[in-house]
């Protein structure tokens, strides 16, 4: 019984020796192979990290002269991804977290008035303002989706974010 007992000790050692390694690695972005889209295929997560879930953010006012709930108050696809992700950024620094912490976005697109689709071109100049720079280049993984409409007619973005302490 001695025996089994140490036998399990050993186990029990280099399990916990194992968990601890696997704790205490760092996060690992999997960028798309052959691609320089700003996104990351994957991205694993050590279990000792935590995550933080930021709600749906929106667009801010950029002109205020502009008729109350108007499109041209928020701006077009692009004004409205950069005051989101400006929103983003202000929520984050609260946290102690910072834009390269991100690792998961749900982008929720409106095609713009009087446009069939979405404009994605649009939502990827105000995004690489953020993302895949010299000064952030941690990249999150990300879906977009073109919705019917978000809560104020005049928003064309609302964007939720999961980030990780480090």
């Amino acid at each position: 019984m001695t025996l089994s007992l140490k036998a399990l000790s050993i186990v029990a050692l280099v399990s916990s020796a194992g968990l601890a390694s696997a704790q205490g690695s760092d996060i690992i972005r999997h960028p798309i192979p052959e691609s320089d889209f700003p996104i990351l295929q994957a991205v694993e997560i050590p279990a000792d990290k935590t995550l933080v879930y930021l709600s749906g953010t929106v667009p801010t006012v950029i002109d205020p002269e502009a008729a109350q709930g108007s499109p041209e108050q928020f701006g077009d696809t692009a004004a409205q991804t950069e005051s989101t992700l400006a929103s983003i950024e202000r929520k984050l620094a609260e946290l102690d977290l910072t834009m390269g912490d991100i690792v998961k976005m749900q982008v929720y697109l409106v095609a713009p008035e009087g446009q069939d689709e979405m404009d994605f071109a649009g939502f990827m100049d105000g995004y690489t303002e953020y993302f895949g720079t010299s000064a952030q280049p941690n990249l999150p993984t990300r879906s977009v989706f073109e919705v019917a409409g978000l809560a104020n007619p005049a928003w064309l973005v609302e964007i939720e974010a999961v980030a990780v302490r480090p």
